[in-house]
């Protein structure tokens, strides 16, 4: 761990020794980083992944559109080696304050919003090839687990089935999580933590011998992971329960094939044979969800548009039936409408039936 963090320093280090290296012999200070943007990410239809391209733009100090960019980078790099040679974790909100100051001699702020900064530790990502987690930095806890499965976390031997109605909180950084027994047939990821508190009431995870997760929407990038370490390293089955709506088709596709803003992080999110166990459009028929049709807003209606060109969804029959459908109704069905079939209806009758009989979409 020590010699690990060490590296993690030294990347950072080797950085700043490249401009320091430039500015000694009089030359500009440039830092070169891929491009993160759709037109520089391609999907790898062998592996099933989103993956980075070969743009790259520059990021210049005597550039007065890239100056404040490039001071950001610098400042928020330096931030990340102190964290990393104190053995301290800081969140995302954290290094926000850790850099908002005024520049000298200006009146300009290094950084005014904290999407600024958000934005350059992603950057950093790629420049130094260390994830956001190597440079000791956090985000916020927003999922719960619960199944039969022991783990040891810094220390701590911690069972998932034994901490009562809020389950285990997932930490930002899953890394150093080590898995002592995991009793399960397959893991059920679910986008609305109200769900999660359903099924964790109706004992589902007990019933049918899995693991629930929840986060609060977009899922987290502590979730993917530890769904990605849960399926490689225990081989269990991952399936996705979200809204009928295009963005929750949008969720799944994260999990499945990758974020967009994070194609440079695939490899170790990216889940290829997660399957999709959420409402469909077949199901507003079979189960009578009709009355509980939300109707699209325009934002909805361009949104679909949007996904479904994106070249993991153009080609898939399956989805774009699915998107087809949206657009016909004009409308979207939450998860929750199972309910109006009875408050377990969810937990006793529509997941255990979809799930024995892998009525999926893949």
């Amino acid at each position: 761990m020590v010699k690990m963090a060490k590296d993690n320093k030294e990347a950072l280090i080797k950085l700043g020794k490249k401009l320091f290296a430039e500015i000694d012999k009089g030359k500009n200070p440039t830092i070169e980083l891929p491009v993160r943007s759709l037109s520089n990410v391609s999907f790898d239809r062998k592996n099933k992944t989103l993956i980075l391209g070969n743009k790259t733009a520059e990021r210049s100090f005597f550039n007065v559109a890239h100056a404040k960019k490039f001071l950001q980078t610098l400042e928020v790099a330096s931030i990340a080696k102190d964290l990393i040679h104190e053995e301290k974790h800081a969140s995302l909100r954290d290094v926000f304050y850790m850099a908002k100051r005024t520049i000298p001699g200006t009146k300009v702020n290094l950084v005014d919003e904290q999407t600024e900064s958000d934005d350059v530790i992603e950057d950093l990502e790629l420049i130094t090839e260390l994830s956001r987690e190597q440079l000791n930095v956090t985000a916020n806890k927003m999922g719960s687990v619960v199944g039969r499965v022991t783990i040891e976390d810094r220390g701590d031997t911690i069972r998932w089935d034994k901490l009562g109605s809020g389950g285990y909180s997932i930490p930002s950084t899953v890394e150093e999580i080590k898995f002592k027994e995991v009793k399960a047939d397959y893991v059920l990821y679910m986008e609305k933590a109200a769900v999660w508190e359903r099924l964790n009431e109706d004992k589902f995870w007990e019933k049918n011998n899995c693991i629930i997760i929840s986060s609060q929407g977009q899922t987290t990038r502590g979730i993917r992971r530890l769904l990605q370490r849960l399926y490689e390293e225990h081989k269990l089955p991952i399936y996705v329960l979200c809204d009928w709506d295009i963005y929750g088709a949008y969720i799944y596709s994260v999990i499945k094939y990758g974020s967009i803003n994070l194609a440079h992080q695939a490899e170790r999110m990216a889940i290829p044979n997660v399957k999709y166990v959420g409402i469909t459009g077949d199901d507003v028929v079979k189960y009578d969800l009709k009355k509980h049709i939300i109707r699209l807003t325009d934002q909805d209606i361009k949104r679909i548009k949007q996904v479904s060109e994106y070249d993991w969804f153009k080609d898939d029959k399956v989805w774009q039936r699915q998107f087809k459908m949206m657009k016909e109704i004009s409308g979207k069905v939450e998860i929750q409408a199972l309910t109006s079939r009875g408050i377990s209806f969810i937990s006793e009758v529509y997941l255990p039936k979809k799930i024995k009989n892998k009525e999926f979409l893949a």
